[in-house]
């Protein structure tokens, strides 16, 4: 598996980047290489991506959600992966989010990409994608405001 962590710092409130982020329908908008993103159950995505002409599905089950603090997931087939994304008030009006990934990568093509930093320069892209995002709308497309408990060992 392969790490990345990257942070942006948005001009919005906390609930307002909070809020968005749970509207996974919305990423195709500022995700590259997402194609579709379904909202299956309160913890379920089924996802399409397209990263360097494969396309691929798999489904991500959401293992913890806390209001204006994390979202945290973990792939259930397919595609090995599983990540957090926190939410950090800096001020009133300013949050730092920050996204946390480990990727498995597949085949020859996706673990060269994977040693170049592709994996690193795109989530460092769509993480500014999200910050144009909702900075240019000012609020949020939608919410969940739900919360979803850690897994117990």
């Amino acid at each position: 598996m392969s790490g990345v962590i990257e942070s942006v710092d948005v001009a919005v409130p906390v609930r307002t980047a909070y809020d968005q982020w749970t509207q996974f329908e919305e990423f195709p908008q500022f995700m590259s290489g997402v194609e579709e993103v379904r909202q299956i159950s309160d913890t379920m995505t089924h996802w399409r991506v397209a990263i360097a002409g494969v396309t691929r599905e798999f489904d991500a089950r959401i293992t913890e959600q806390l209001p204006d603090e994390r979202v945290a997931w973990s792939s259930t087939e397919g595609t090995r992966q599983a990540g957090v994304v926190t939410f950090h008030r800096l001020d009133e009006n300013s949050t730092r989010v920050t996204l946390q990934m480990e990727i498995e990568p597949h085949g020859a093509v996706e673990q060269a990409g994977d040693k170049l930093g592709i994996v690193d320069k795109r989530v460092k892209g769509d993480l500014e994608r999200f910050k144009q995002f909702i900075e240019r709308r000012g609020t949020e497309t939608g919410a969940w405001r739900g919360e979803v408990s850690r897994p117990q060992p």
